[in-house]
């Protein structure tokens, strides 16, 4: 997916949002606008927006010295997802297709987004997604899908989300295999958020050596470049991932909340509405 002039100024809220999560000096906060302003000219709009990101997030680690401007967020989300866990495990196995409640439990978490959405209202989405119905919904496509597979590849997305996953995961029952960002960016998960989550006790957690708030295959590690090509069935996660391989050929299934209107155009449902979308079936 190309980045679209519209992206632009959601760029310099994302750089604004990290800076005022880094630092309270407003000097710092203006010295990173004022950075990524004088970058803008030179932004391609033939690549994928999470490029652009990662000059962003670059940008504010180099400005104000923090690396993880967003660890306290994280942590925080991750702690209060977990409250959830049990109760959504029961919403999931008392339902009459589980699998089906499992992945609207999983596209659930992912309006967990400080990048495009940081006044995002869990619990009105979990209702509202619980209750209702995907805008784009090849679900029986994806049982089909994983039921051919004998392992899948999952393409996490922001830490507080990681829990949703895991309850997907474990409702496959599947061989799986987490791919989570290589360093911190935005509030996306690393090693260290999906293991506190508890991911690591129903799937192989593994980076996909990629410092994007997305999965772009020219960054991404030579290992994980040699499992997602032979991957049998990818769970890609979240508005970035589907930003990043949403033209790739391979066997995707995206799970995502729509979270800003260029993406909305391109997939062809309303902002706010949840996605569970096969690559292969054109928008």
């Amino acid at each position: 997916m190309n980045t679209y002039l519209d992206c632009i100024p959601c760029f310099l809220k994302q750089a604004l949002n990290a800076a005022r999560a880094a630092t309270d000096d407003e000097v710092q906060m203006k010295l990173v606008l004022d950075t990524l302003a004088r970058l803008i000219p030179d932004i391609p709009l033939n690549q994928p927006p999470p490029e652009t990101a990662r000059l962003i997030y670059r940008t504010v680690r180099e400005v104000t010295g923090v690396s993880d401007p967003f660890k306290a967020y994280k942590d925080e989300s991750i702690k209060n997802a977990l409250l959830l866990y049990e109760g959504l495990k029961s919403t999931v196995n008392s339902s009459e297709d589980p699998l089906h409640m499992a992945v609207k439990v999983a596209i659930t978490g992912n309006v967990i987004d400080l990048g495009a959405n940081p006044d995002y209202d869990l619990e009105k989405e979990m209702k509202s997604v619980l209750n209702g119905s995907l805008a784009v919904d090849h679900f029986q496509s994806f049982r089909q899908s994983l039921e051919k597979a004998e392992t899948v590849l999952f393409l996490g997305d922001n830490a507080g989300e990681t829990v949703f996953d895991r309850i997907l995961i474990e409702t496959m029952g599947k061989e799986t295999l987490y791919t989570v960002r290589e360093t911190p960016i935005i509030n996306d998960a690393t090693v260290e958020e999906a293991q506190k989550s508890g991911i690591g006790e129903v799937a192989r957690i593994i980076s996909s050596g990629c410092d994007t708030p997305g999965t772009l295959l020219k960054r991404c590690s030579q290992e994980f470049l040699d499992i997602f090509s032979s991957a049998q069935l990818i769970i890609s996660k979240g508005q970035g991932n589907f930003e990043s391989l949403s033209d790739e050929k391979a066997p995707i299934f995206f799970l995502f909340k729509v979270k800003c209107p260029v993406v909305s155009r391109h997939v062809g449902a309303d902002e706010g509405e949840m996605i569970l979308k096969n690559s292969i079936i054109p928008s």
